[in-house]
This record gives C-alpha cells, structure tokens and sequence, in this order.
C-alpha cells in the first residue's frame, strides 16, 4: 500500500510536515500507515494535472472509459480480502461488514462500466419543420470529490465511478481518519489503466486541502458527504461562485413497528439497523416508535439481542461489533448517553465501555426507553450504537413523530396492513423508505438521498449519480434548406 498523495499518475510524499497517524481504533497501539499531509499548494497541482488531462478522457468513448471501470472491478474482486482487511484495520467495522461494502464498490464499478455505453439523451420533436432536435450529455471538466471515514470504500466509489465515467478528471479528498482504504482504490485505478491526471488523490486537512477545493474556480462541481455543520458551510461556499454542489449529510431515521407487525422479524432488523457497522452510518436506526400494544415485546426482543453482542477488534471472527472509529467519536456518543440519562430516558442496557475490552474505543450497545420527541437523543444524530425507544397510539401520531425532526434520510414500517404501508409511504418525509425491513442499505442502480437537512443537490448512486457531473445540451438542426425558423406552417 502506497502513503502520501496521488497527482497525475504518480505517488509522492507532500513537502509539509505534518501527518496523520493511520491507527486502529480497536488497538491504539497499532500504526497502520503515516500519511503526510498535503497543502493547498498540492491541490493546485492536483488541479493543474486534471486539466490538462480532462480533454482527452473527454474524447474518449464513453464504452472505453467504461472499460476501464469494467477492469478496475475485476481487480478489486482479486484484492476483495487485502481491502476489507485494510478498511477494518483502519475504520474498525468487523470484517464481514467490510467485506460487504467492498462487494458494494465492486457492484457500483459494474453498473458505471455500463453506463459508459448509454450516457442518456432524448430525441425529442421540434415545433418546426424540417429540424431535427435532440439532446445530450456532456462532462463538466474537472470536479471535486470529499468523502467521509465511515464508509471510505464504497462512498469514493459511487462518487468517483460516475464522474470518471461521464467524461471528468477528479481531484478526491479522502477522509483523514481512512486514507489507506483510499489509497487501495487509487492503485486498482491506475492498474486499471486510467490516464494520469483523471484521478488524484490529495490526502490533508479539510481546512486546508478541502478548504482548497471548494474555493478552487477550476473545480465545476464538488460532491461532498459529511456532517452537517460542514456541509452547510461547504454549500454556501462552493454555490457563490457558480459550482454544481451536492451534500449528503446527517441522518435521524425511525422504525415504526405497527400492533400487527411480526415482532421478531421487526427487532432483527432493528438490531441490524442500530448495531451495525457500531451505528457509524448515516442509514442507521436510531429512533423506534413502537404502538404501545407490542412496545413490551419489542423492547425485550431488543435488550436480550443487544446483550449477547460480543464486541471486540473487528479481524477477530468472534467479534459482533467494531469500536468508534476514533477517540473524538467514542467522546461524543458517550457524552450522548450521558445526555439521555439526564433527559430523564430510561436506560436499559448498555450505556459505557465494556471492562473486557481495554484498548480501543469501544462503547456498548445502548438502549433508552421512555424518550419522548423533545429529547435531543431523540432529535440529533449521534453516529454511535444508542437507539431511542418512543411510542406512538396511531400511525398518524408515529408519522407525526418521524417527520418531526431535521433529517429526513430513511426510515421503515413495520406491518402487515396495506393501507398503513401506502400512508406511510405517501406521508413519510423521507428520500428512501423501507416496508418490513431494515433502515439500512443501498443498491447501485437506485438513487440514494434525503430530504431537509440530510442533503442538497442531486442523489447519488444510479442514472442521477452520473446526472450530477454532466450537462445537458440541447442540439437543434435545421435541415430546410434556408435559415429560417418558422413555427407555422
């Protein structure tokens, strides 16, 4: 594994000297990788290197630019165990679930391989006569890419896949706390053949090397997936001087478990949904609104599922569930719980760090019960394995209840009646839904997105993924004869 930065198609240690200390989060006391932090001075030279290279890429047919996406998932399929080893050392999750998102990134490489050979216009009739007029699509040149830690395969992925695709050179950011998973991705691109300068990969501060980005003119777009506090901000900035932007931020999201719903079914996926990957997804569960009638039942299935979790380091195949990823994280989920005790929830499992474990950030599975909506474990994201259990009389009254935060990313139902599944899905004021399954999850050929503060601009993953860094063209031609336009007859 390379350290360092990657600027048109080679690898270098930036002149600053200051670095990250890559380290697990489950044993402190083991170094993966020291990253030497880039400038703003490498930015621009990132910058420079995806101009000059970006013509060329555009004049390459879209199926060759897929072919090489097509490569670079079949060398990420040879390296899938080197890559989930990698992610788990460095983020934490276990290794099934890093595993998981590696096949993820493979499938998202898979679906934008094929988009090079449709990159969608539409023939579309004229009002005129004797014209012709279609449109099409086009890149926008050099874009900016800013990833989080908590996902730092598959997110770079399903940002950089798309852009490379349709046409653009990409200047990417990845997150300080994950840079070696990154780097994993940015060899497979160059053995898969991607011209230098299309992919550069700056590794630094989000002060300085984001902070480049986003004021950078040269940069058409910028794709950012973060906290919110830096997204708003990010926005503001990147959109005063002209740039595409989207933001894909923070999360809040429900389960509604219904007086009919299969409860066991129910607290598996709830289980899944609060525990996994340590809750350091914006998908999570992290709020249920139960009907007072199975709300007993429920909490119980979950408290007894939540106690037999083994926590641990996440390449130890016993372990169940990762640390926080960092000490900044395990401070603030613990200072939450602190928050719900003092809020007046009931806790009724988990709440501190396990004493087995001495090493590594770890926090036990957390369950408040007795949270009511005006509760802040009940209204802000928190990143960490806490789930908050309110109740709810009638579907109307849990809807009410799940609207009524700022975040409006996913949410699901529990039930066996059609109408509550249509209302809930017709009323729910969220970018996803799930009916019988769990909050979490994506798939490649699907758009994924929120609503209200959980995100601006466009969706990502899917056609709308690949929409973000292009542009429409509108193509009029006039085959009459003489130069006129005339609408009439």
């Amino acid at each position: 594994m390379h350290t360092g930065s990657y600027i048109n198609g080679k690898w270098f240690h930036p002149s600053s000297n200051q670095i990250s200390r890559n380290i697990n989060p489950a044993d402190t006391s083991d170094v993966i990788a020291e990253f030497p932090l880039a400038t703003a001075g490498e930015v621009q030279a990132a910058i420079d290197a995806a101009m000059a290279a970006q013509p060329a890429w555009r004049k390459t047919p879209g199926p060759e630019r897929g072919r090489v996406l097509w490569m670079a998932a079949d060398i990420a399929r040879r390296r899938v165990d080197e890559i989930a080893h990698t992610l788990t050392r460095e983020e934490g999750k276990i290794l099934k679930e890093a595993r998981g998102e590696v096949l993820k990134g493979i499938s998202l490489l898979e679906y934008y391989a094929g988009e090079g050979f449709r990159m969608h216009g539409k023939t579309l009739p004229s009002e005129s006569r004797d014209t012709f007029t279609y449109t099409l699509r086009q890149p926008l040149g050099c874009v900016g890419l800013i990833a989080p830690w908590n996902f730092p395969w598959a997110i770079p992925v399903w940002k950089s896949a798309p852009a490379i695709v349709s046409g653009n050179a990409v200047v990417f950011k990845p997150a300080e706390l994950t840079p070696a998973t990154s780097a994993l991705l940015t060899e497979i691109y160059e053995e898969a053949g991607l011209p230098p300068g299309i992919f550069n990969m700056v590794v630094g501060r989000g002060s300085v090397v984001g902070d480049a980005m986003v004021a950078a003119p040269e940069l058409r777009a910028i794709s950012f997936t973060g906290s919110n506090a830096i997204g708003n901000a990010l926005y503001v900035k990147a959109a005063q001087r002209g740039a595409k932007v989207t933001c894909e931020m923070g999360g809040k999201n429900a389960v509604i478990v219904m007086p009919d719903a299969d409860l066991d079914k129910a607290a598996v996926a709830i289980h899944g949904g609060a525990f996994g990957s340590t809750g350091q997804r914006c998908t999570a569960t992290s709020r249920v609104i139960a009907h007072p009638d199975v709300k007993s039942k429920l909490v119980d299935r979950l408290v007894a599922m939540a106690e037999q979790i083994r926590l641990g380091p996440g390449l130890d195949a016993a372990s169940d569930m990762g640390p926080s990823v960092d000490e900044k994280q395990w401070s603030t989920v613990m200072d939450y719980v602190g928050v719900g005790k003092s809020e007046g929830a009931k806790l009724l499992t988990g709440g501190g760090r396990p004493d087995t474990l001495k090493q590594g950030y770890f926090v036990q599975p957390t369950i408040f019960d007795g949270v009511t909506p005006s509760m802040r474990i009940f209204r802000e994201e928190i990143f960490g394995p806490v789930l908050a259990v309110a109740t709810a009389n009638t579907l109307e009254e849990a809807l009410r209840l799940a609207n009524g935060v700022e975040y409006g990313l996913t949410t699901s139902i529990f039930t066996e009646n059609i109408s509550s599944v249509m209302t809930f899905i017709e009323d729910v004021e969220t970018g996803m839904v799930h009916v019988n399954e769990p909050t979490i999850g994506g798939e490649a050929q699907l758009p994924f997105g929120g609503t209200k503060s959980t995100g601006v601009g466009e969706r990502e993953m899917a056609e709308e993924g690949l929409n973000f860094f292009t542009e429409i063209k509108t193509v009029f031609i006039n085959y009459s004869g003489n130069a006129e336009r005339s609408m009439t007859r």
